[in-house]
């Protein structure tokens, strides 16, 4: 998933195979419209102008909006980049919590628990699920924004305030069977885009189920400096700290192997 500023005469590209992604139109001001972007899970990307802007200028676009950040911290297209340490650790972060029940495993649906934080500034924000995978949408919980509501496969947001957040549940077909007791739980493509390049995120994924129901197999990607796994006989988490376009996918098999 991908969360992007663009202008509002900017068309978004939209694949089929996505399970949900988030749009954005916003009336930012200046270089900001650029400039924010968030990424989380199942993302779409979306197209804008072409963009020249004088060295001076892309300092001031880096500086001013991810906070006190190096050239050397951004990932270019193609390129990913793990940070034991989050460079600006006051910027945006993901987190989902996701539960597989038994009904999950033949399904392929799981319930899904998502907050985004630390959100910029903008007049008007579009989060767009894929009806076709969404099942159901609930606004949880918002603070410094100034209205959020459903509408059809959207959540459109409007008046977001530096800082501000929303926390919204809903029921995705994420869980794809991939043998017999093997189940693979995508999270991705998740990234912060910037420009042509992508800014540092962190991302927090849980994932819960009934105790002794699943094991975790293995994880991609697998842990390394900014890559932190940990499991349990009821559930696991993966904790990442990157810039760059990410697929990441959790392996699980059955508890009573």
């Amino acid at each position: 998933m991908e969360f992007r500023h663009v202008p509002l005469w900017t068309r978004p590209l939209v694949h089929d195979n996505a399970t949900h992604a988030i749009f954005m139109w916003s009336h930012c001001p200046g270089f900001q419209v650029f400039c924010q972007a968030t990424a989380l899970e199942n993302t779409m990307p979306i197209r804008h102008p072409a963009i020249t802007l004088a060295l001076s200028g892309m300092l001031c676009l880096l500086t001013g909006t991810a906070g006190a950040l190096d050239f050397s911290d951004l990932a270019m297209e193609g390129e990913l980049k793990f940070f034991s340490e989050r460079p600006d650790p006051q910027g945006y972060r993901y987190e989902s919590r996701a539960r597989i029940n038994r009904d999950s495993l033949n399904s392929g649906l799981v319930e899904l628990s998502t907050c985004h934080r630390v959100l910029d500034p903008n007049a008007r924000v579009v989060i767009a699920f894929n009806p076709q995978r969404v099942r159901h949408i609930s606004i949880m919980s918002t603070e410094g924004i100034g209205e959020a509501r459903v509408v059809d496969h959207r959540v459109e947001l409007s008046g977001v305030q530096r800082g501000g957040s929303i926390c919204i549940d809903l029921v995705s077909q994420a869980l794809e069977r991939t043998g017999e007791g093997r189940w693979r739980l995508h999270a991705g493509p998740l990234m912060r885009r910037y420009l042509d390049g992508y800014l540092p995120m962190q991302a927090s994924l849980s994932i819960q189920w009934p105790e002794g129901m699943l094991n975790l197999l293995d994880t991609s990607p697998g842990p390394q400096p900014g890559v932190q796994v940990a499991s349990s006989s009821s559930g696991a988490r993966l904790d990442l700290v990157f810039a760059g376009r990410m697929n990441a996918a959790l392996e699980l098999v059955s508890g009573a192997r």
